[in-house]
């Protein structure tokens, strides 16, 4: 039954909701879906029949990290739920994880309005959204009202980025504001793993810490906290090799114990003028990050898949995407510009997708597939 439903979803989506979406300014789509995922996240059986419609569980998609159970591999990655208003939804949609924020430090209105603009031609958005927040107050005194039923068995990321106010642009005023959303968050219960965002490129004061020697200062900040908390880093993706590599180096040398591969492109040169005019600010998701995404994961995972675990983000839009970041070295995959393309459908059937490519290629879990691109005869 499910399968044939998920079919029809899905084609729903496309034909149906889909155009009527589209038709809409993108910010406020955004808007009333993150209202809409609220009052569904509230209403037990609304939960009940999201889970029943979309969800695929598999255990051979199970995977444990740091004693913490990801039911499948497939997560949210951060900028759609700015402020955990759809936590108790996630689980629901078929997610295995989800990561809300970028949080910062103090509350944080973002860059002008719009926000968000489509390419469709290229699968992707332009975002500007510059950090918009309610500030780690305010979303951790959120948290705290879930109850830990909704998000047992799920685990929750809480990407942490500075503030972005002219005020912060100083290392030494950074790395304050980082260490002040770290203390709020790092004995969270509900919060399982902290991420922290060096990477955003709609910010004040640009990114400073993608230099080897500011992010040697901040994570050396960072490891006076103590945390006990797994933290994954939030890479840039428009980085050469080498440049990437001499960040990866810095992080080994700290209590991080993974690596968000990566965040927008700002490659804008690669969409024709007359598609991006240059009155619209931001930069790129979706499609144009995907093989940025994919070389820098493949190039860790043969460097460092011993020491990091890699999160993949950029470009998925389908099983067989996730799967190749999976078998570059991508130990989870997260997305939100192929949902926002491809409906909501989609998490569960990219799970559905994935056990079975692991029956075809002869592996028993997801596990095993990790990397298994740079094997021979695999």
């Amino acid at each position: 039954m499910l399968v044939p439903f998920s079919a029809l979803t899905a084609r729903v989506y496309t034909v149906g909701v889909k155009p009527i979406l589209f038709r809409r300014k993108p910010d406020i789509v955004h808007e009333r879906m993150i209202k809409a995922s609220r009052f569904v996240g509230k209403v037990a059986p609304l939960r009940w029949l999201t889970r029943l419609v979309y969800r695929h569980d598999d255990k051979r998609l199970s995977q444990n990290f740091y004693g913490t159970t990801f039911p499948n591999p497939v997560g949210l990655a951060a900028g759609l739920d700015k402020n955990a208003e759809m936590v108790a939804v996630l689980p629901a949609i078929g997610f295995g994880f989800g990561t809300i924020g970028s949080v910062t430090h103090q509350p944080c209105a973002g860059n002008p309005r719009p926000w968000f603009y489509r390419l469709p031609n290229h699968k992707s958005l332009v975002v500007n959204a510059g950090l918009a927040n309610e500030g780690v107050e305010k979303i951790q005194k959120r948290l705290t009202k879930y109850k830990a039923a909704l998000v047992r068995g799920f685990p929750l990321v809480v990407s942490v980025a500075k503030t972005n106010i002219p005020e912060n642009c100083t290392d030494d005023e950074a790395i304050a504001d980082y260490l002040g959303s770290l203390v709020k968050l790092k004995d969270e219960p509900r919060v399982g793993i902290l991420e922290i965002n060096i990477s955003c490129p709609n910010a004040y004061g640009g990114e400073p810490f993608t230099d080897p020697k500011r992010l040697e200062t901040l994570l050396s900040a960072v490891d006076t906290l103590k945390i006990t908390k797994p933290i994954w880093v939030k890479m840039p993706i428009n980085h050469s090799w080498p440049d990437f590599d001499a960040l990866l180096k810095v992080v080994l040398k700290h209590n991080i114990q993974g690596v968000t591969i990566g965040n927008l492109s700002k490659e804008r040169s690669i969409i024709p003028s007359e598609e991006l005019p240059n009155e619209v600010k931001g930069n790129l998701s979706g499609l144009p990050t995907q093989t940025l995404s994919d070389e820098l994961i493949g190039q860790t995972y043969q460097s460092y898949g011993d020491r990091l675990t890699i999160i993949g983000v950029g470009g998925i839009f389908t099983a067989e995407d996730a799967y190749r970041k999976i078998r570059l070295g991508a130990s989870l995959v997260e997305l939100i510009t192929g949902v926002i393309y491809e409906g909501p459908q989609l998490i569960g059937q990219i799970n559905r997708q994935l056990a079975n490519q692991l029956s075809k290629d002869g592996f028993s879990n997801i596990s095993s597939a990790i990397g298994s691109a740079h094997r021979q005869n695999i």
